[in-house]
């Protein structure tokens, strides 16, 4: 019987079954990403944490292909990012944040980066972790992805985002309320 009281995203046993499969399969296929880990603890991480595996899921779910990138030294926590080389159609034609998609008043898209990101239980890479990820390939060579904003930048009406254009990663600035076919986001997830 399902229970009614719980509210917790979570996947069946079969999911998290295929789902860990999956990222054990991509986990050794791009041990560059990173050397220095061991899937087992990793594997047993992920066990303990069925909200981060449905986040995960919707990742994956995505096309988004999530990857280990590395552990926080601080946290012990493991981080996790979107590494599929472009953002695909489902995280893309999004303004900023929920803020900006209010102020549209025609041509409104379906969503913000924001909100899709929190929905899935992700948050935005840093302009710093978009940095990060471009060193391991050649990500969003044909589109954007929003990052997050600083506070200031976004008071005043504007937002950021990233690509990889003549093998160099650029950092540019927008409208929040603004969205183009080619621009979406890409997120990480701490577990």
């Amino acid at each position: 019987m399902k229970n009614i009281y719980s509210n917790k995203k979570q996947l069946s046993p079969e999911q998290v079954d295929e789902l860990l499969s999956t990222l054990k399969n991509r986990f050794e296929k791009n041990i560059n990403r990173h050397k220095s880990l061991a899937w087992a603890a990793i594997q047993s991480k992920l066990e303990a944490n069925s909200e981060k595996l449905w986040s995960l899921n919707e990742m994956e779910r995505s096309g988004g292909e999530p990857d280990v990138i590395g552990i926080d030294k601080k946290t012990g926590e493991y981080i996790f990012m979107i590494f599929h080389r472009k953002v695909l159609t489902g995280r893309r034609s999004l303004c900023y944040d929920h803020e900006a998609l209010e102020l549209r008043k025609e041509n409104k898209p379906g969503n913000s980066a924001i909100k899709m990101a929190a929905n899935m239980g992700i948050e935005l890479l840093t302009e710093e972790q978009y940095r990060r990820l471009q060193q391991l390939g050649n990500f969003d060579t044909k589109t954007s992805s929003w990052v997050q904003t600083p506070a200031h930048i976004r008071k005043r009406g504007g937002a950021l985002f990233c690509d990889r254009r003549y093998d160099t990663v650029f950092l540019y600035h927008n409208g929040a309320e603004s969205y183009y076919a080619v621009r979406g986001f890409r997120g990480s997830l701490r577990i």
